[in-house]
């Protein structure tokens, strides 16, 4: 049985948070239907606007509009200081480990991980042994899932080193309350976001290859049929860069070139939104359309930063995951500011022994699993559909992992009955470059049937506007 959720705005009682105070007030100041009038607003300027994501599956090809709900998620700005600290730590460390694991394997030697579970991973790519990147990072763009437990206490649930996408409706979110609410900002010192495409922007910069004094940044986008092509649209305008696609662009002297009405350009920079698997058909897929042939052998000469690197998937899959405490141990000598849910790995013959005799209490994962697919729910699911979940995880153990069933904190959210409590996540960006950034806040994702815990879009989760509150 789930424990009493943490409430994000509200004490027992409901007595507001302190935090929260100014907000709630406003709250019961609101008469009539304005809530909903606003509601109806905000969705009418999202069509317009076009702000949508693709489906795939059952509804190939379809577009919907990632419901946005009118009641922000607030967190206080002591609280924000201490879980950036806690942000910054980690992404350090996996970057750290990306590099060491395609060079020394410092961890591996040391025995801290099994080596077999990173070189035999499905995401990890030879091609990348000892290839140098500017700056050793690999993860430029980190989005990191947080979630608050019955306690009041921030896990790290997961790591999304690849290709991490969200940032665009944690901007449009904002902007959209700026529109419905002016007075909320006239009353609540928020931290701002819409400075993000520049500090993304100075990080790419501050990456490119030695000696590139001016660097060109592009974004590379698999095209308009891709899930997420809203925003790279967005990013690449509101950056002022050119959004390509692979046959935008060729490889020439071990060099990437665009092409251009005034003739081929120089890249140096390239922000890619596509899977590793696509980058380059002459090393990876051959029957890749979406890729540059001849990629590869640009970045390992070294005249091309690719965003985020070849070869970060390694260090999001799940089944390293468990091992973050450690990495952030062992290459920074620190203990960790933020924890990790605890996991059992299933290919641990003792860790999956419990897990199968525990199966109507956990959730499980498949570790390249993503969007909510690949997962079960215990405590939400029939017995057949545990069942065949018992018989997979004996076929290929190696494929998943188990985490407890988490009470995640809930927030007010606007729906179709009123303000009714729903479970949340929240997904900050960290960026690395010169410096690791964050920008206050981050896209908060809501589950929005009852009693769901699955906020991904594509399982019809939504999104709240996230505000930091500045001292």
């Amino acid at each position: 049985m789930l424990k009493t959720p943490y409430d994000e705005m509200y004490l027992k009682g409901n007595a507001g948070r302190a935090h929260y105070l100014g907000y709630s007030r406003w709250l019961e100041g609101q008469v009539g239907d304005r809530l909903a009038q606003k509601r109806a607003e905000a969705d009418a300027l999202f069509h317009r606007v076009g702000i949508t994501f693709a489906v795939y599956g059952q509804d190939e090809g379809a577009e919907r509009l990632i419901p946005f709900d009118i009641v922000p998620r607030v967190l206080p700005h002591e609280e924000w200081i201490r879980l950036e600290a806690g942000l910054k730590q980690r992404v350090r460390a996996l970057n750290a480990f990306i590099s060491d694991i395609y060079h020394d394997q410092q961890i591996l030697k040391a025995g801290v991980i099994p080596a077999e579970q990173v070189l035999c991973n499905s995401q990890y790519r030879p091609e990348m042994q000892g290839v140098d990147v500017p700056g050793g990072i690999y993860a430029h763009i980190a989005g990191i899932d947080i979630v608050r437990d019955d306690t009041g206490e921030f896990k790290v649930l997961e790591d999304n080193l690849r290709v991490p996408s969200g940032v665009s409706y944690m901007l449009e979110n904002r902007k959209m309350m700026m529109r419905l609410f002016p007075e909320l900002f006239s009353a609540n010192r928020v931290a701002p976001v819409d400075h993000y495409p520049d500090v993304l922007l100075d990080n790419l910069r501050s990456v490119a290859p030695i000696g590139v004094a001016d660097p060109t940044v592009v974004l590379l986008t698999a095209g308009a049929h891709n899930s997420a092509y809203f925003e790279h649209a967005f990013l690449a305008q509101q950056m002022g860069i050119e959004l390509v696609e692979g046959q935008d662009l060729f490889v020439r002297d071990e060099a990437v070139f665009m092409r251009t009405t005034q003739g081929p350009q120089r890249v140096d920079v390239m922000y890619r939104r596509i899977d590793d698997d696509f980058m380059d058909p002459l090393v990876f897929r051959p029957d890749s359309m979406l890729g540059v042939p001849g990629l590869m052998t640009a970045y390992r000469a070294g005249h091309i930063t690719i965003a985020n690197a070849i070869g970060t998937g390694v260090a999001d899959d799940k089944s390293i995951y468990p091992y973050v405490p450690e990495m952030i141990r062992f290459y920074l000598g620190q203990a960790p500011i933020i924890g990790n849910v605890h996991t059992w790995v299933l290919r641990n013959p003792v860790d999956r022994e419990y897990v199968l005799a525990h199966l109507p209490e956990l959730v499980v994962k498949e570790v390249h699993g993503a969007g909510g697919y690949g997962m079960l729910i215990g405590p939400a699911s029939t017995l057949d559909e545990i069942e065949n979940f018992r018989r997979q995880i004996i076929a290929t153990p190696e494929r998943y992992i188990a985490q407890p069933t988490l009470a995640l904190s809930t927030c007010p959210t606007f729906v179709e009955a009123g303000l009714a409590p729903r479970h949340i996540d929240l997904r900050p960006f960290v960026l690395s470059g010169r410096e690791v950034t964050i920008v206050p806040g981050g896209l908060t994702r809501v589950a929005l049937r009852e009693g769901s815990l699955v906020v991904n879009s594509s399982q019809g989760g939504g999104t709240k506007d996230t505000w930091v509150l500045e001292s």
